[in-house]
């Protein structure tokens, strides 16, 4: 299955930039008044987003760069 890339722009800038963009993570977004904003936690925040955009089972995997070597990978598991 395939998406078209101005509509995927439009769910990550809906289920990602918008509620995380430069925003301090611990005290501006309600999902991690709960939880440790640790870089697994984050993944698990925007596939949860993301999913609710992206048509059910292709969404494939996320992965969030803390640095060039800390890297998560999550798939939905």
């Amino acid at each position: 299955m395939v998406i078209n890339l101005t509509d995927l722009k439009g769910y990550m800038e809906e289920a990602i930039m918008k509620p995380l963009d430069h925003k301090n993570l611990d005290l501006d977004v309600p999902y991690f008044a709960d939880i440790v904003s640790t870089t697994e936690n984050v993944a698990v925040y925007i596939w949860e987003n993301l999913q609710k955009f992206i048509p059910v089972g292709l969404l494939y995997r996320v992965k969030v760069y803390e640095t060039d070597n800390n890297i998560v990978v999550y798939k939905g598991e």
